[in-house]
């Protein structure tokens, strides 16, 4: 009957403490830095491999656990199986009772539409901007000199390696180049 924890955040620029801190009640935490959207998370896996009989996973927030409604619901089958509950702290959501389980798939549901919420309100947003010739992403890293040049110098020849250090760039973004229409 161990409290097992799992912390995830977003990007590198963040902090786990503050999770770190209200799991600080587990026996054993399981963290990592990815994506919500990511595939990747073995910490996730191994957390989900290491829960057993009787334990109870703890969260922070619902989103901390799963990328989607479907994914979340994956993972609740997953717990529900082993016979693992689920204790989500911030929402005080837990999933040992019936009327737990039915606000955890309520509180799922939400979540996922605030999220496709989000998304769509992005890309209204960058629409918007373009129209306006905001140019969105990253500033190209060559001038369209550059790509000419860099463009002729394979035709001749030279390496892919030897662009790629010539102009610091990665093996995608020289191929990236060499595909782009020579500009006039």
């Amino acid at each position: 009957m161990a409290l097992v924890g799992y912390a995830r955040v977003s990007s590198v620029g963040q902090s786990l403490a503050i999770q770190l801190d209200k799991l600080g009640q587990c026996h054993k935490i399981f963290q990592e830095t990815q994506s919500g959207v990511s595939d990747s998370r073995p910490q996730l896996r191994r957390c989900l491999e290491y829960v057993r009989e009787g334990d109870t996973l703890m969260v922070t927030q619902l989103d901390r656990l799963a990328r989607s409604t479907l994914h979340l619901c994956q993972i609740a089958a997953e717990l529900a199986r082993k016979q693992v509950h689920l204790h989500v702290l911030d929402q005080q959501i837990t999933t040992g009772d019936a009327t737990g389980r039915l606000v955890f798939h309520m509180l799922s549901a939400i979540a996922q539409f605030e999220t496709e919420l989000r998304a769509e309100r992005q890309r209204e947003g960058i629409r918007k901007a373009k129209e306006r010739g905001v140019h969105c992403g990253r500033t190209p890293c060559l001038s369209p000199r550059q790509i000419v040049e860099l463009q002729q110098r394979r035709a001749h020849g030279v390496l892919i390696k030897v662009l790629m250090h010539d102009y610091q760039l990665s093996k995608a973004s020289v191929y990236r180049y060499l595909s782009q229409p020579p500009t006039s």
